[in-house]
């Protein structure tokens, strides 16, 4: 099979995933690709995806690669450093697993199928328990380390945005983050919360019709079209104080606050919001299994660890909530519902002698009306 097209060429996917256009080829260096990224990718309409990392190392069980392939997106793997030399727009041809820019040969990857990848997969669940150990010891190490930065009074940044006494919902960008989002739409509408976007959460809510109050993380992976929208901006800094973002939000001449603090952006976000008074946060798209940290290349969870201890009696976590309630199943459990009451109704006759005797008392009667 050949496969011929344009290539887009990012070192980071969700950065890639937001320029890329359809049909284009997507060349990334991403090892363990996630199932986020990977859908991003999805979305995204890409012609095919040459990685020049290893996409599944057996680490992990992470379904990225199987994502792509159960869409029909061809994924040449482990193709190495010369892909990403490629300039944006230059034309590759894919032969299997053999890649040829300008009738030469760039690069030679592997060519996965959905059943290598599935055996990687089950070969890969050996090995979880032994990096399940590592991946606590690394956790409770360095929760030691940074108890006293996160459990500890914060130098809080003032803002305009208001979360005392409030409700906040914050959106991360994490597994069926856009799928939880739209089941908590009826909670939204009601209680109206306080609506933070952290990075690529922000364009979650802009793409549901929200506008966020207020933007907050590394800004790596959030669009231009959600910086501009009017939301508050606050950029993650390393407790250092060092905020790579604002970089990006100076060149677009805008402004923002900065709140350095160790960890991840969401468990920032959250702080940021219990210490400004927040009566409760609802959290969609969080990370906190050690699959999720894998998938974003963390060996622990200190900070969220931390985090949940200090904010866990106002925290409500949305993660999965869609598995439970979803607003457009159709009438088929209607259906269901109404075809159980029907049967429970008809037990209840053909059991009780006296009810069984009115029932065919009343189909009788039926049947002289209608003259049968």
């Amino acid at each position: 099979m050949v496969i011929t097209g344009k290539v887009r060429v990012n070192r980071s996917t969700k950065e890639l995933a937001n320029r890329i256009k359809p049909h284009e080829i997507a060349v990334i260096d991403h090892p363990d690709l996630d199932e986020v990224a990977a859908l991003s990718l999805v979305r995204a309409r890409v012609r095919a995806v040459i990685n020049a990392r290893t996409s599944i190392s057996g680490k992990y069980p992470n379904h990225g690669p199987l994502i792509l392939l159960r869409h029909d997106i061809p994924l040449v793997d482990q193709a190495g450093e010369a892909v990403v030399g490629l300039a944006d727009g230059e034309v590759v041809e894919i032969r299997d697993n053999r890649i040829y820019c300008q009738g030469r040969l760039l690069a030679q990857g592997i060519r996965h199928s959905a059943e290598s990848i599935l055996k990687v997969i089950e070969t890969s669940r050996g090995n979880f328990h032994r990096g399940l150990e590592e991946f606590v010891d690394n956790t409770l190490f360095h929760a030691r380390l940074e108890s006293r930065a996160i459990l500890g009074e914060l130098e809080i940044p003032r803002l305009k945005t208001s979360f005392r006494h409030s409700q906040v919902l914050i959106v991360m960008r994490g597994r069926d983050y856009r799928e939880d989002l739209q089941a908590v739409k009826s909670y939204i509408r009601t209680k109206r919360p306080v609506l933070v976007g952290v990075d690529g959460g922000a364009d979650a809510l802009y793409e549901n019709g929200y506008r966020p109050h207020l933007i907050f993380g590394d800004m790596d992976s959030v669009s231009d079209r959600a910086l501009v929208c009017g939301a508050e901006l606050v950029v993650h800094a390393f407790p250092d104080g060092r905020a790579p973002g604002l970089e990006r939000i100076g060149k677009m001449g805008l402004e923002a606050k900065v709140f350095a603090v160790p960890g991840t952006s969401e468990d920032a976000a959250m702080l940021l919001a219990y210490h400004g008074g927040a009566a409760l946060i609802v959290a969609v798209g969080t990370h906190f299994s050690a699959t999720d940290f894998w998938d974003k290349g963390r060996n622990g969870m200190a900070s969220t660890l931390l985090t949940r201890i200090k904010v866990g009696g106002i925290l409500v976590d949305a993660k999965g909530v869609n598995r439970l309630y979803r607003e457009k199943e159709g009438v088929k459990p209607v259906v269901q519902v109404l075809g159980a009451a029907f049967f429970s109704i008809f037990a209840v006759f053909a059991a009780t002698p006296l009810l069984s005797q009115l029932g065919r008392l009343l189909l009788l009667k039926f049947k002289v009306t209608l003259g049968l």
